[in-house]
């Protein structure tokens, strides 16, 4: 494999060719008369040619190093943009962060405090991906993502948002048909409707006390939505588990009920997630501040415009005929 190229000593080189001295090179660049010799006389030996001609009343470039300074310049220049690019970007964030987030979630809590973010910080952009499956952070590309679960795994950098509790619910219409449950293991007699970018196995979980319960869902409909499940759940046409943000409206004004409430569900949160290595840069660093202070008590009681507020399901009417 060949070898990489020696840029610390054409930096140096550049710099001493700029200077004409070895040692004005040393001075600026902070470094020792000893450290920039060795690098100018290990960058002739790895290009097998002499590149300055020194006495002591003359200094010159030989023709090998008149052909290679003007590289050398250009490398030390394009690698003194890029540090103060980075530098810059550290102390006032700027670019572009690419964002994953699920699609319910991220229509009616992300997407209404994003104004406010860009207006803090007019250099920051931000490219927001709703898809409620797992994206790969790496794989794809992104700098962030927003998980519901119950826990993200160890493979990625974790930061809470705000915990999220699921509940167990049915519609009224629903509960009329079917016996109400009294144990999770009655479940199995009941027409359950499953979420299928689960972040667990499709097993649901139940604790109480001491007592534990598993039940493995079956149904006639599996969604990869939320806000797809929601209209089943209300029409009557099973039971289901989702986060409270979907389910706090639809509560309170009775179109479902909660089953199992003396049963726990494994408490779910929301996730801000990085990926596992490296620093991250600024701009990620500051939204995702700016996220948890949003949403670290109730994701619903956050400053978010009114009119984001979570639509009623199309099918209440016909569940009150």
């Amino acid at each position: 494999m060949a070898k990489l190229p020696d840029l610390e000593a054409l930096a140096i080189f550049a710099k001493v060719a700029e200077f004409r001295s070895f040692a004005a090179a040393a001075t600026d660049l902070r470094l020792s008369k000893a450290t920039v010799s060795k690098a100018i006389a290990r960058l002739e030996q790895r290009l097998g040619a002499r590149l300055i001609v020194r006495t002591a009343r003359r200094f010159a470039l030989t023709d090998a190093g008149r052909q290679l300074v003007g590289r050398a310049t250009q490398i030390l220049a394009d690698g003194e943009a890029a540090e103060s690019i980075t530098s810059a970007e550290t102390r006032s964030p700027r670019g572009a962060v690419r964002l994953a987030a699920p699609l319910s979630f991220g229509v009616s809590y992300i997407a209404p405090l994003l104004p406010e973010f860009l207006r803090a910080f007019p250099d920051i952009s931000i490219d927001l991906h709703l898809n409620d499956a797992q994206v790969d952070l790496i794989g794809e590309g992104f700098d962030a993502a927003i998980r519901i679960a119950v826990h993200p795994g160890a493979s990625v950098v974790v930061r809470q948002l705000c915990e999220m509790p699921r509940y167990l619910v049915a519609s009224p219409a629903y509960l009329k048909e079917h016996e109400r449950p009294t144990h999770p293991l009655h479940l199995a007699q009941h027409r359950c409707i499953s979420y299928s970018y689960a972040m667990t196995s499709e097993v649901w979980r139940f604790t109480k006390g001491k007592k534990s319960a598993s039940v493995r869902p079956s149904g006639p409909l599996r969604v990869n939505n939320g806000d797809a499940m929601m209209p089943a759940l209300v029409g009557g046409a099973g039971v289901g588990i989702l986060p409270e943000f979907f389910l706090r409206e639809a509560l309170e004004t009775k179109l479902l009920e909660r089953l199992l409430p003396d049963w726990s569900i494994p408490l779910g949160a929301v996730y801000w997630i990085t990926p596992p290595e490296g620093p991250i840069p600024k701009r990620v660093e500051v939204l995702g501040d700016y996220l948890i202070a949003k949403l670290s008590h109730d994701p619903m009681t956050a400053a978010i415009p009114r009119q984001s507020k979570r639509r009623r399901s199309p099918v209440r009417k016909g569940v009150r005929r």
